[in-house]
């Protein structure tokens, strides 16, 4: 039988292209893996820090309610009870359009004062 020398035949080249394609191919998606993940890991990231600085803030808006709550009995005596129903509506309003207070926190502290 006589070996061919020179340009590979039909059969050679087809497997030749087949292992760059198949190569191509697993490196592209090794690479396509690896950018989900990082983009997976920096979605993670951002939604924890959003957690923590919720956190944070819903921590100040207690601390605001609770010192509210502590320099009102400070304050001087109103003469009616409706003018200082209305003070304090008004101070949970001032502290909700503010931002301290979220719409779930000045409904219940709302609530609170009115029964």
């Amino acid at each position: 039988m006589m070996r061919r020398v020179g340009r590979p035949g039909l059969i050679g080249m087809a497997a030749r292209t087949a292992v760059v394609a198949g190569t191509a191919t697993a490196v592209s998606g090794s690479v396509a893996r690896h950018q989900q993940n990082k983009a997976n890991e920096q979605y993670e990231a951002q939604a924890y820090e959003a957690q923590q600085q919720q956190a944070a803030m819903d921590a100040a808006a207690a601390q605001a309610v609770a010192n509210a709550q502590a320099a009102a009995p400070a304050a001087p005596a109103a003469p009616a009870a409706g003018d200082d129903m209305m003070a304090k509506l008004q101070q949970l309003a001032s502290l909700h359009t503010q931002g301290i207070l979220s719409d779930e926190e000045f409904a219940a502290a709302k609530a609170k004062l009115l029964s």
